[in-house]
């Protein structure tokens, strides 16, 4: 048959995939031949809340390379997909649609909230699915898991029940990150450290100067705190009281001695505000201080302001610094402090430490487990460098606040004691009256943080813990993700392997890095410099945007995303084409009689070539064994276009090359450049009739 004369990859790729997915070999159950060895990645379950982005793209195309490489080597291949609920992100996202339509979550009920958001995701779900699809990527659709699915949601409440009875949950009173839009808890890892410039205070607090670049704390601070070492105040002593003129009038602050204090910082001296600051809080901690709520949960200063009460800081905060200076307790005023300070990372919403009663994982403990066994190589990174972050990570941990006041997520199965607070775990929900002193208890409305069911992904998805396909792909081979993951969900997945498995979850981790602009420039929305993978797909093809996403870029690095870069690809797919189709051309009569080119009438010329060829095949083989998906990309797009239709199909025409060679090089080709660009090489290898030809390319036997 003669190929058309054009490549058309609207046509082509719709009807491969079709192909594939009927031919069932995405399922490593139904591979052809003897597949003792598995080889399996779990995808990184995209979130349902929107489309696939050019991270996504980038995701999609070297994982699915390693896949159809290592199917092709003989291995019981299986890349599992999935998606993420996203708790928190997926909430904020449906929030911004409420807006949209005038309406709010807080005047619906919990399951009116619920039911809306479960019918936008689900829609999502669909729409993400074929877009995956249109990636090319070859997963097991038929394994495809949700992290919301009642079988992953009853495991990960049985891992909390576990944690519980092992010590390693607790809920207790502890300082959390609040965001006062979103009006619920965030970990360390939804926050984001953002640079900002305000004015800074010197404020006079008895015969101390203390530094702040935020007065509306202050009306609660009674304790003055300077380093034990510190010579310029080695006249207070620990315990000390001092009489002072403050705020809202006289007040009697404690001096307390403690080594957190830096010297170098201000006067070397502060005070301390125990309910909205971290350090604060552990200084109180340590010394056992009164702590005093002074800013409520919606970020209004509370009665202890006096005057003041019910105002948002940021209008407060001029008006206390007027009331100081009329009392001539302000000594000088610093205009451009710049500091950095903790921000929500979806609504950039300054973060309100606040104490609250949380669920919190211990850390410390699981931590110091996943660093052994990174310690021991039991996991190999891929940039090596990562290693070393995710070790000062584990080994610098603090306990995971688990608990999120959202409705979209996993409810954690606990009661509360209206009387005393006792918390129990749950998972029936039948415990009416406290262990403790017998009150009434109420159900935990509280829901898991995403990253507690996620970070149990390859588990849940292999069906943890007796499930067949966890005993035959657990542990699995390899996690590729974004570099950025590497403190934040790439941990967790360790620890959660090593606590319920015993085993890590995957033996090597490959990181890729930030998909940027044309300009190296991070995307946005608010830049306008978003680049849509759809629409490259639509201009240019799947097959071209793949290989133009992998050539050139090295794990772990950023990578420009050019659109002209990917056109280019288009231009290399349009050679692939016609190559193919020059060959299909001069053999069909031989291709398709019962005498198949020979090589037993190679001459030397024949031979140098197809050895020249094997040294080629081996070099890239081992460039794919070695993760170096871009080395190996690079060769064979070289090799194809410079050295096979520059020279060989040339020299062909001089009849210089035998058919032999040509239909070989043509068909081992195909095999070779098939993972980096399935569907056109799939669209040829359909064409050609060769001996012992396969249903699909995808399961040809990779070239030796």
């Amino acid at each position: 048959m003669e190929l058309p004369s054009q490549y058309n990859a609207k046509e082509v790729e719709d009807k491969i995939y079709r192909l594939w997915e009927e031919s069932g070999f995405f399922n490593p159950d139904n591979l052809p031949g003897k597949r003792k060895k598995p080889f399996t990645i779990i995808m990184p379950p995209t979130n349902a809340n929107g489309n696939l982005h050019a991270g996504h793209a980038l995701v999609m195309t070297i994982e699915d390379i390693m896949t159809r490489y290592k199917r092709m080597r003989g291995f019981k291949t299986l890349w599992l997909p999935g998606l993420d609920h996203a708790g928190f992100e997926t909430q904020v996202v449906y929030e911004k649609k409420l807006e949209k339509e005038d309406r709010s979550r807080f005047k619906m009920t919990s399951e009116e909230l619920y039911k809306e958001i479960w019918d936008f995701t689900q829609e999502s779900k669909i729409n993400i699915e074929n877009q995956v699809r249109k990636m090319g990527a070859s997963c097991d659709w038929s394994r495809e898991k949700f992290t919301l699915d009642s079988d992953v949601a009853n495991e990960v409440q049985k891992t909390f029940k576990k944690m519980f009875d092992d010590g390693l949950v607790y809920r207790g009173k502890r300082i959390i990150n609040w965001c006062v839009k979103h009006q619920t808890s965030l970990s360390d890892l939804e926050t984001e450290n953002t640079e900002r410039t305000d004015k800074f205070y010197y404020l006079k607090y008895g015969p101390f100067t203390i530094a702040t670049a935020r007065p509306e704390t202050k009306f609660g601070d009674k304790y003055v705190v300077m380093h034990p070492k510190d010579a310029r105040y080695k006249q207070y002593t620990e315990g000390q009281k001092i009489q002072l003129e403050w705020i809202n009038g006289p007040i009697t602050a404690t001096v307390i001695k403690d080594d957190a204090i830096d010297m170098e910082f201000g006067t070397g001296v502060m005070t301390i505000t125990p309910w909205h600051d971290p350090v604060d809080f552990e200084i109180a901690e340590r010394h056992n201080l009164e702590k005093e709520q002074i800013i409520d949960l919606f970020g209004k200063l509370l009665p202890i302001a006096g005057d003041f009460f019910g105002m948002k800081i940021t209008e407060a905060r001029p008006r206390i610094i007027e009331k100081l200076q009329a009392k001539g307790l302000v000594e000088k005023i610093e205009e451009n402090y710049k500091h950095l300070v903790k921000t929500c990372y979806k609504c950039n919403s300054l973060i309100e430490p606040q104490i609250q009663s949380q669920w919190f994982v211990k850390m410390a403990p699981l931590a110091k487990k996943a660093a052994d066994a990174v310690r021991a190589k039991k996991i190999k990174f891929i940039p090596d460098n990562y290693r070393k972050i995710f070790l000062y990570w584990m080994d610098n941990t603090i306990d995971w606040n688990i608990s999120r006041q959202i409705v979209w997520g996993i409810p954690i199965p606990a009661k509360i004691c209206e009387r005393c607070g006792h918390s129990m775990v749950d998972l029936e929900n039948k415990i009416t009256k406290c262990e403790k002193c017998q009150g009434t208890t109420r159900k935990d409305t509280d829901t898991f943080d995403t990253w507690f069911s996620s970070g149990q992904w390859p588990l849940l998805t292999l069906g943890f813990p007796k499930g067949k396909d966890f005993k035959t792909f657990y542990p699995t081979d390899v996690m590729e993700s974004g570099s950025d993951l590497i403190f934040k969900w790439i941990p967790r997945m360790v620890i959660f392997g090593l606590y319920l498995a015993k085993k890590v979850p995957f033996k090597t981790v490959y990181l890729h890095g930030m998909v940027n602009d044309a300009k190296g420039q991070k995307m946005s929305k608010s830049k306008g410099n978003v680049i849509n993978p759809l629409d490259l797909i639509e201009k240019f093809g799947t097959d071209a945007l793949r290989i133009g996403l992998v050539v050139g870029n090295t794990a772990g690095t950023s990578l420009a995303l050019d659109e002209n870069k990917i056109k280019g690809y288009r231009n290399f797919a349009t050679k692939i084409w016609n190559a193919g189709r020059f060959v299909l051309m001069q053999l069909e009569e031989i291709a398709s009689s019962p005498e198949a080119p020979r090589n037993d009438k190679l001459n030397a010329d024949d031979k140098k070539i197809l050895k020249d060829f094997q040294r080629i095949t081996k070099s890239i083989t081992k460039d794919m064994d070695g993760f170096k998906f871009y080395v190996a990309a690079e060769k064979i797009y070289h090799y194809f276009w410079h050295t096979f239709c520059d020279k060989i199909i040339e020299d062909y025409k001089e009849k210089k090359v035998s058919q032999f060679v040509l239909l070989k090089i043509l068909t081992d080709s195909l095999k070779i450049l098939h993972p980096f660009m399935p569907f056109i090489t799939e669209e040829i290898y359909q064409q050609l009739t060769i001996k012992n030809k396969k249903q699909c390319i995808m399961i040809e036997d990779w070239p030796k």
